[in-house]
């Protein structure tokens, strides 16, 4: 056990006491990690506003048995146009919940924490409405569950798919169709969001095919979870 440097998101808080709080982090080098931030809740705490949900922060930690402690802190992006809208904010948060379900302590996971930054900085940039079901399809194909969408997920078949059944995997043919009904738009859209073609997806406006896309995303995404997303009732 020792002092560590890394960088990481910080996914949630929970109070300690009278005035530490229990932080959660997906971090670069070393997976999620809870860490206790002593004294941070003080009106004088050196890193109080450096800890809170969202903030990409800098750290240097030691390690403990079971939750390391924080000893600095620096701020490498608060996401400011997040924090001061309400509508991104639930969005940020939505993805936070997502991140912590799938991360494992003390398990590195770089790519993860590197989805997580990209994905808050683009939500900085621009509030796009596939951004957070990009989020979620693209977090499913970290873990090895991405959707099969270039054909049937049942038989194999090609076009035309018509349905979309989260037990099979994916998008199915009219002999096979089985759970919600999907439109050539919506499969279209999830091809190009896990095939490259992420940019243009973001640029898409609010069309009946985006909505379709944040339902399924979101569903998959609760489906692999096995539990449901309690930020994503924000968003609705």
């Amino acid at each position: 056990m020792g002092l560590y440097r890394d960088q990481g998101v910080v996914l949630r808080t929970i109070r300690l006491g009278e005035s530490d709080r229990i932080v959660t982090l997906v971090t670069q080098a070393h997976g999620k990690v809870r860490a206790v931030a002593k004294g941070v809740r003080k009106t004088k705490s050196r890193f109080g506003g450096r800890l809170e949900p969202t903030s990409h922060v800098s750290l240097l930690l030691y390690e403990g048995r079971e939750l390391d402690i924080v000893t600095q802190a620096e701020a490498l992006d608060h996401f400011k146009a997040i924090r001061e809208d309400l509508d991104r904010l639930a969005r940020a948060t939505t993805m936070l919940e997502a991140v912590d379900q799938v991360a494992q302590e003390r398990q590195p996971g770089a790519r993860l924490y590197q989805m997580l930054v990209g994905g808050l900085r683009a939500l900085a940039a621009r509030n796009a409405p596939l951004l957070v079901p990009a989020f979620f399809l693209k977090l499913l194909a970290l873990e090895g569950f991405q959707p099969v969408l270039d054909g049937c997920a049942g038989c194999g078949a090609p076009e035309p798919l018509v349905a979309f059944d989260l037990t099979v995997g994916g998008a199915l043919c009219p002999a096979c169709a089985r759970g919600p009904r999907v439109s050539p738009e919506a499969v279209d859209l999830m091809q190009r969001i896990l095939d490259g073609g992420l940019a243009g997806a973001l640029n898409e406006p609010v069309t009946p095919a985006t909505a379709e896309v944040a339902t399924l995303a979101t569903r998959a995404m609760e489906h692999h979870l096995e539990r449901r997303l309690r930020s994503v009732t924000v968003l609705d």
